[in-house]
């Protein structure tokens, strides 16, 4: 697998399940877990992708940004990262990433997005995310997609995700107008006494 391989040409089963509340549980402990054991700087650790969004079907997979004061320390650290489990794959389709994957007994259960700070894919993660939180219908929306392509790729798990790219593009402009009128509406909010 190259550096630059799209997400798309990696075919695994398209397994969804109903959302598990263990996941954010387990995600607090993966985070504290790579925040003790890595030795650079790390600025956040933030869990995203559906696993995150309570209520909507997901694949089991746990899905992190991580962002760092520099990317430069990732490369002198991989060996920090395998022994954690995970598996670097580079860039792997997206520049300015390092992509790792982790998995338990054999099944793929971890996907570990590192970016420098500042990278605008950290911002536009986590809005996506925190948008489809505050918005069910949203949310429903995009499970009805997800289990719409889950039927049509079952496994193709690369297609499956590219096939997604089109509705959170055009989700990620929704959330974005919506952050920026939350923003706007709190800033604008009379303090209480």
């Amino acid at each position: 697998m190259t550096d630059n391989q799209p997400l798309s040409q990696e075919q695994r089963e398209v397994e969804l399940v109903p959302h598990n509340p263990e996941w954010s549980l387990q995600a607090d402990e993966e985070i504290k877990r790579l925040l003790e054991s890595l030795s650079f700087s790390i600025i956040g650790i933030y869990h995203i992708g559906s696993t995150s969004i309570p209520g909507i079907k997901a694949k089991p997979i746990l899905d992190f940004v991580m962002e760092v004061e520099n990317l430069e320390d990732v490369f002198n650290t991989l060996a920090e990262f395998e022994a954690l489990g995970y598996q670097n794959k580079g860039e792997f389709g997206i520049p300015g990433r390092q992509f790792f994957t982790r998995d338990t007994n054999g099944e793929r259960s971890h996907h570990l997005h590192v970016f420098q700070k500042g990278h605008p894919d950290i911002e536009r993660h986590t809005i996506f995310r925190d948008f489809l939180r505050a918005n069910p219908d949203a949310a429903r929306e995009y499970e009805k997609l997800k289990e719409k392509l889950a039927k049509r790729f079952p496994k193709q798990s690369g297609d499956y995700t590219a096939a997604k790219s089109d509705f959170i593009l055009s989700m990620d402009e929704v959330a974005r107008y919506w952050l920026e009128k939350n923003q706007t509406q709190m800033q604008n909010k009379e303090p209480e006494d």
